[in-house]
This record gives structure tokens, sequence and C-alpha cells, in this order.
């Protein structure tokens, strides 16, 4: 059994190794255009990273998720986006990812967050009570790739536009 990584608040001295696991991590996905690490240092530079944790192993940055603040059209507040989530290939399948997830997701929670959303795959995210719901849409996705998690059970009704840093261009 592989040991798990200590999960933890980024550091300063951290932004080098997550913007190279960043990189590692989505440099063979079909669905990456490259951008994931540029998005995550946008984010930190605006400072509109609401959480920032790493997975640490032996000394060593191997994972990290990122979670910032959304808008909704309905005037909702408290909503966030998970993503990027990124765990270094040679780590996949050991659980990096989920317990980078779910920490995130309680510290939105202990932070009085409403709710989290995410564009992702359809049968990961599930997993962690997202569900695909019509209320809550993101513009230029289909919706089946949408997923929000409502922590008080009510979902918005409306658009969500992310931070400037993870748009397409």
């Amino acid at each position: 059994m592989n040991p798990m990584p200590l999960i933890r608040d980024e550091r300063s001295a951290d932004i080098d190794a997550i913007t190279a696991v960043t990189t590692e991590a989505f440099k063979t996905l079909d669905i990456s255009d490259g951008s994931e690490p540029g998005m995550v240092l946008e984010l930190r530079r605006s400072n509109a990273l609401a959480v920032s944790l790493v997975a640490e192993l032996d000394h060593e940055i191997v994972g990290h998720v990122a979670f910032s603040r959304v808008e909704i059209s309905d005037g909702t507040p408290d909503w966030y986006t998970l993503g990027p989530v990124s765990v270094l290939p040679r780590l996949h399948q050991q659980g990096i990812g989920k317990a980078l997830i779910e920490a995130g997701l309680d510290r939105l929670k202990s932070m009085g967050a409403a709710g989290c959303c995410v564009v992702g795959h359809l049968e990961y995210y599930p997993k962690f009570g997202f569900r695909n719901v019509s209320e809550l849409v993101y513009e230029g996705i289909p919706q089946e790739y949408f997923f929000a998690l409502a922590f008080d059970g009510k979902v918005p009704n409306g658009s969500v536009t992310f931070h400037e840093a993870l748009q397409e261009e």
C-alpha cells in the first residue's frame, strides 16, 4: 500500500514545483492545450486563489489543486470552482487527486462557501457529490461536462463566469 501524502496549503517556496507538477500532469492529455500552469500562475498573481493545496510526499510536491471564486448571473454569492487539479503521472490512480479535492472541498465548507462547480470528467466528479444540473450552466461547453455541488443543497439558477485566468481565449 502506498503512503498518502501530506495535504497542506501552498507556500511561496512551492510555486516552481506546482508549475512543474501541473505541466507534467497535463502534458500528455488530449484535452489540454498546455495552458494549465499559466492559469494557476495567473490566479495566484491576481490574488484569486481562494484555496491552493499541495500534496507532499517525501518532501516532494507531487500534486496540487486550486479553487477560485466564480460569479453567478443570479447574484448567488460564495460559489467557487475547482481546478486545475494536478498529480504527477507516475502517481496516478493512488488517491492523491481524491485527497486533494476532498481537502479543498472541506476547506471551502469551513470558509462558509455555498458550493463549488467544475468542468470535468463524466465519471470522476460525481464520486465527490458533484451533479450535472440544468439550473447552473457554463456557456461554451457541453452541459454534461459541467458539475455543481451545493453545500447547502441550494443550486443557483444562472450562468457561471470563471475568473479570467480560467476562461478560454
